[in-house]
């Protein structure tokens, strides 16, 4: 592959930027005002396509197919490496999880991370998680990195035995998947911030904090981060909050009012909006297509 693939553009951004943050993109237009914003790479999550395409929770319900449908709509518009929520793999099989590689790899995203969670998963953040022997998610992994059609597309290794077996479990898994090929790890559930460093010096690996909100990780700043060797800050869902939030306080206050009058200035203007989506270069390539000679 060449020097600028995804996963390449995604490595290059962790030396660019320590730690690296990561937003979570819910859609195309996200990806497009996250790249306005000035960040160097986007996350598309697993509890994101679930709740935000399709109305349903986070419970191994969504397939493949429908992630790889917001993967292509973001990756054909916006170019920002885009790390992918890939669950358990999509699928009991090495052949499963190596079309999910494959899948992703062709519809231009950067990496995913899986994980060690049953089929059956839940939540990251929530309670009465299963996870599976250490052994069958080494084979997850090297089924992964198996599957890679270019090097440098990055498997990162999502562990939840923290909360399921404590620290030192997670520490043994994490030691185990990085020796299996996994490139990066991500230990979810975190509940202090001393815990990333010894993360980081037993895997050898760069390491990923997730920042959601309203779960059982504190929100540590960058500066905070920054000391413990975390080299990635991922907010996978800050945005699509604050959207849903938004927009239910527009349904109710035009419900109640019969007018959106005193709620505009809340809004993106129809401007801003073009300006995102490039509208205005759109119209004006069709005024010249379809110019009338004189």
């Amino acid at each position: 592959m060449t020097l600028s693939s995804p996963g390449s553009v995604f490595r290059a951004a962790l030396t660019q930027e320590s730690p690296l943050q990561i937003v979570g993109t819910i859609n195309a237009n996200h990806a497009l005002l996250a790249k306005q914003a000035g960040y160097q790479a986007i996350y598309l999550s697993g509890g994101g396509v679930a709740a935000g395409s399709l109305g349903l929770p986070d419970l191994g319900i969504s397939t493949l197919d429908d992630v790889l449908t917001d993967v292509r709509r973001i990756t054909d518009v916006c170019d920002l490496p885009l790390l992918v929520d890939a669950d358990t793999g999509f699928g009991s099989s090495a052949f499963n999880i190596a079309r999910t590689v494959k899948s992703l790899g062709k519809a231009g995203a950067a990496a995913l991370h899986i994980e060690d969670q049953i089929g059956a998963k839940r939540c990251g953040h929530r309670p009465n998680k299963e996870i599976v022997s250490t052994q069958e998610m080494v084979d997850r992994i090297k089924a992964a990195v198996d599957a890679r059609t270019d090097e440098n597309f990055v498997i990162m290794a999502r562990t939840d035995a923290l909360a399921a077996e404590g620290l030192e479990a997670a520490l043994a898994r994490v030691h185990a998947y990085v020796e299996a090929g996994a490139d990066m790890v991500f230990p979810e559930a975190v509940t202090e911030l001393n815990m990333y460093s010894v993360f980081a010096k037993t895997s050898g690996a760069p390491i990923l904090a997730n920042l959601t909100e309203f779960g059982v990780t504190p929100l540590f700043t960058l500066d905070e981060l920054r000391t413990v060797g975390v080299a990635m800050a991922l907010y996978p869902l800050s945005a699509f909050r604050a959207m849903n939030k938004a927009a239910e306080n527009l349904y109710r206050g035009l419900r109640q009012a019969g007018t959106q009058k005193h709620l505009v200035d809340t809004m993106q203007t129809r401007a801003e909006l073009y300006q995102c989506i490039n509208y205005y270069e759109y119209e004006q390539k069709l005024d010249r297509l379809f110019a009338k000679k004189v």
